[in-house]
């Protein structure tokens, strides 16, 4: 393997950027080869040497694995939240510089001053005849840093996943990382992992002297955990720098088997608050119980109008948007590695909801009762009818499901039982003209998005990550989460493919979020087929 010497500018920029330590001495000695290519002749590399382009990539990536870690490392240490404006910006500020040391044209793109910056860089190919987005988010979620066990934006190497893993001090590490050893910290595998594994990639390949077989575009965007407010707007204003003929979207865990995966979609979702009203105020259940109406009750009878006990939804037509899912996606289902017996010990559970398997049961729309809160329990229990009980709700949409038919149906259903749909706490006059008195407060959610298995763009994305895995991933018709991709789908007009890395049992939006690094070098090698061999 060819290094090269990085000139003082770019160390500089690096340094700059954030690298610290090791990662920085192997760079400043020339053993991390960035964008500034090796003497080497640009190779075309086609699917005949992409397992030996695989293996470089494997190869230079074991030769630098403390760098990689050090890089995310220094991302994960910057609080780029959305509670946090100055962290925010000062990732963004650190990717434009990762970026632009690697050749990229990079720009910062924001939907009004103060808002997140959606950081934009583009890389030609003189190859190429595709153009690729490889999207992923910067931000992170929320925290409460009492809930974790250490500094949740100081990163801690561990031993594994639980309470009982220790601490490890990897950089005094010689030889290779073990593989089974987790970064804990928050974004660090949403989406930061996705990151640097793009980083790392696209730095093996340069060091073995690798053009990208396409046109590069990274969208890292700032806000997604918040909602992606400002994603449409910046999409919109531009368009024309955005065009492309694929978006691969570098969020989400790989199946809970481990195996490499695709995603080719996403459930779209919305959300509800439901107020069950009682009496004005709570009574003594002795004297009142039996004859004054408990809400309560009233909203756990309501929920299981609603849903049945297998997850199946009951409102009359809910589903008739939805339509049979393609044999393509039912072929990819069946030879998914079976993961329900391991997850179910995992979790602690005696059973499961209907009986088509988790994968499938994706492939439905939800009715998930996220809380329920009524009245107290326990050492605050009093003996009283509560005055009211509230329902949250998130319904998760598929193809062609619209939030605003959920909603009338939902209505439309309240109305045929006899509720009372208002959209604010009821009078006197409400109360008593009403025997059942329910409000209701929606969000405007988004409608799912699924990609065709079948067509030609498809087949290459697969064929690309089979490359990089040696074997067949797996492959997700959906994603059983909710992301608003249909967005770019809708204003880009281009397909849109999941390129998930992380571990399923990352922890991801909960305290001690963590990476496997196992996942982080397979998401290298995936990330590098994608930008050294992928055609159509």
């Amino acid at each position: 393997m060819t290094s090269c010497i990085l000139s003082g500018e770019l160390l500089h920029t690096l340094r700059a950027a954030g690298l610290r330590g090791a990662a920085y001495a192997a760079l400043a000695a020339g053993s991390w080869t960035l964008a500034t290519p090796a003497p080497a002749a640009s190779t075309p590399t086609g699917h005949a040497d992409a397992s030996g382009l695989i293996g470089q990539v494997d190869a230079w990536r074991r030769a630098h694995e403390p760098a990689i870690v050090e890089q995310l490392d220094s991302l994960t240490r910057l609080k780029s939240i959305a509670a946090d404006p100055a962290g925010r910006d000062a990732a963004a500020d650190r990717l434009q510089a990762l970026l632009r040391a690697r050749g990229f044209a990079v720009r910062q793109l924001r939907a009004a001053p103060g808002t997140a910056a959606l950081v934009f860089g583009s890389l030609g190919s003189p190859r190429a005849t595709r153009t690729v987005v490889f999207y992923a988010h910067y931000d992170g979620q929320p925290v409460t840093p009492s809930q974790w066990r250490s500094d949740p934006f100081v990163p801690v190497m561990r031993n594994g996943p639980g309470a009982a893993a220790t601490d490890v001090n990897w950089r005094e590490r010689t030889g290779p990382l073990d593989p089974e050893w987790r970064l804990f910290g928050r974004a660090v595998a949403d989406d930061k992992a996705s990151i640097v594994a793009f980083l790392a990639a696209f730095d093996a390949l340069a060091a073995a002297g690798h053009k990208p077989a396409v046109n590069v575009k990274v969208v890292w965007e700032g806000e997604e955990e918040a909602g992606s407010p400002h994603l449409e707007a910046i999409l919109r204003a531009n368009r024309e720098q955005l065009a492309s003929d694929l978006w691969l979207i570098g969020d989400a865990p790989v199946h809970q088997s481990r195996t490499p995966t695709l995603y080719f979609g996403a459930r779209g979702s919305i959300d509800l608050e439901a107020t069950v009203y009682g009496p004005l105020h709570a009574l003594h259940d002795g004297h009142y119980g039996n004859w004054v109406p408990n809400p309560a009750v009233m909203a756990a009878e309501l929920v299981s109008e609603m849903r049945d006990r297998e997850g199946r939804i009951l409102i009359p037509g809910f589903s008739d948007e939805v339509h049979e899912v393609p044999a393509a996606a039912r072929a990819a289902v069946a030879q998914l590695p079976p993961v329900e017996d391991s997850l179910k010990r995992e979790f602690g559970i005696g059973r499961s909801e209907g009986s088509e398997g988790l994968t499938a049961s994706t492939l439905r729309p939800a009715l998930n009762v996220r809380g329920l809160r009524s009245g107290q329990v326990g050492a605050e229990a009093a003996n009283a009818i509560p005055a009211d009980a509230v329902i949250s709700i998130d319904f998760r949409l598929v193809p062609d499901q619209q939030p605003a038919s959920v909603r009338r149906q939902v209505e439309a259903f309240l109305a045929a039982r006899g509720w009372a749909v208002v959209s604010a706490p009821p009078d006197l006059e409400t109360r008593l003209s009403h025997p059942r008195i329910i409000s209701l407060s929606w969000d405007a959610g988004y409608p799912a998005l699924r990609t065709d298995m079948s067509s030609a763009v498809a087949r290459a994305v697969i064929g690309a990550a089979d490359r990089a895995a040696g074997t067949q991933v797996a492959l997700l018709p959906m994603m059983g989460g909710s992301v608003p991709i249909y967005l770019i789908a809708a204003i880009c007009k281009a397909p849109i493919i999941g390129l998930p890395i992380v571990n399923h049992d990352d922890s991801q939006h909960a305290p001690n979020e963590n990476l496997r690094l196992k996942n982080l070098w397979e998401g290298i090698n995936t990330y590098a087929a994608m930008l050294g061999t992928l055609s159509w």
